[in-house]
């Protein structure tokens, strides 16, 4: 073992212990002292933490506790805090409580008088947004949608007036209706990222315009494979678009389909295409006029 007998356990309290989503590399050398110092570790799944605890060679004792018992085990972490134990909680993996257990333990513990100290690292969320490419700053996180298309829909369409960028969760076996809802509900031009399998051996991000996202995961039945964050870009106003690229825009759509334009648009202004597509609709029965 390479964990030394004498290290200085922390002081009582809840640490929330971000852990890797994929890349064992990602831990943050935080994580790790507060695992080997805390008296004992609680976990989503106890088989999951312990390979990431005998991985770095840490050992402690570990405790399951799941999203179905996160109430009733909470009375027992807050015991063994106020027993004068430090306590770390993680996930499968990312930040707990963020679509994931930990919420209500965090909650349980601080009602109960006790510290909850974040000990901050991987999330699926930041790790996707920022290899998004997004020039503003404003979005939401909505986590996973509902499981059935009806109540999913119903959702979306109350999101899709939202100014701002959307992010959700998405699991592999639904992520093609979940396309398929989201090109139904919302301004198909609108930008879409598809993170899969983030900091994984078969990572892939994708950028492209939602209406083209349902046949780009058809494409290839990979695609479909691993967990996926999706961000849908905020919506697109003519002012987020510059004067030049209004003018090539106009230029090329008097003489070309609006997809066409867009896209020569884009590759001689360098802006988002999926943009000028959509300036290309709004401007064409002018245009024609």
């Amino acid at each position: 073992m390479n964990e030394s007998p004498h290290l200085t356990r922390l002081p009582p309290a809840l640490y929330i212990v971000a852990t890797p989503i994929g890349n064992l590399g990602d831990i943050t050398l935080r994580a790790l002292d507060t695992l080997r110092r805390v008296d004992r570790v609680a976990a989503e799944d106890t088989r999951v933490s312990g390979h990431l605890l005998a991985h770095f060679d840490i050992s402690r004792p570990l405790v399951s506790i799941r999203e179905h018992n996160e109430r009733e085990a909470a009375q027992k972490v807050i015991a063994w805090i106020a027993a004068g134990e430090a306590v770390a909680y993680v996930s499968d993996a990312g930040t707990p409580a963020v679509s994931d257990p930990g919420a209500r333990l965090a909650a349980a513990v601080r009602a109960a008088g006790h510290a909850v100290v974040p000990v901050p690292g991987v999330s699926a969320v930041t790790t996707a947004l920022s290899a998004a490419g997004m020039e503003v700053g404003d979005w939401l996180f909505h986590g996973f949608l509902p499981p059935k298309s009806a109540a999913r829909r119903a959702q979306l369409k109350a999101l899709a007036a939202l100014p701002c960028a959307l992010v959700f969760y998405e699991a592999p076996h639904r992520i093609e209706e979940t396309l398929a809802d989201l090109a139904a509900e919302f301004d198909t031009a609108r930008t879409v990222t598809l993170a899969r399998e983030l900091t994984k051996k078969f990572e892939s991000i994708v950028t492209l315009p939602l209406g083209d996202a349902p046949a780009w995961l058809a494409g290839d039945a990979d695609r479909r494979r691993g967990e996926f964050v999706v961000i849908v870009h905020p919506p697109v106003s003519e002012v987020a678009v510059d004067v030049e690229a209004l003018r090539v825009l106009g230029i090329l759509q008097d003489a070309l389909p609006p997809t066409l334009a867009a896209k020569l648009a884009a590759q001689i202004t360098g802006r988002s295409k999926a943009e000028l597509y959509k300036m290309s609709l709004a401007r064409k029965p002018a245009a024609a006029e």
